[in-house]
């Protein structure tokens, strides 16, 4: 509940300013990369290069309120992976 009230007066939520925060969504990867199911999207290249360049992939990953649910939910995960997914057919 901390992390969400604090991406929230960071503007990690609803950020109107569209300035993204790489230092911390890089931080939210390394945390991510831990996690097996999120080792296997990071291997895959076209993935990758969502993680790395997208823009509304990244401002998802600047929540740590999101990240750690996904640690934790296997419906984030999946919601994440749907992400993922229509970016890719973008």
């Amino acid at each position: 509940m901390i992390d969400f009230i604090s991406d929230l007066l960071s503007g990690g939520i609803g950020d109107s300013t569209g300035v993204l925060n790489t230092r911390k969504i890089d931080s939210n990867i390394k945390l991510l990369r831990q996690q097996e199911w999120f080792k296997k999207i990071y291997e895959n290249n076209q993935y990758y290069s969502l993680l790395i360049g997208n823009r509304e992939v990244r401002a998802y990953l600047q929540s740590n309120f999101r990240v750690k649910r996904m640690i934790h939910n296997e419906k984030s995960q999946a919601k994440f992976l749907l992400l993922l997914n229509r970016e890719l057919k973008l």
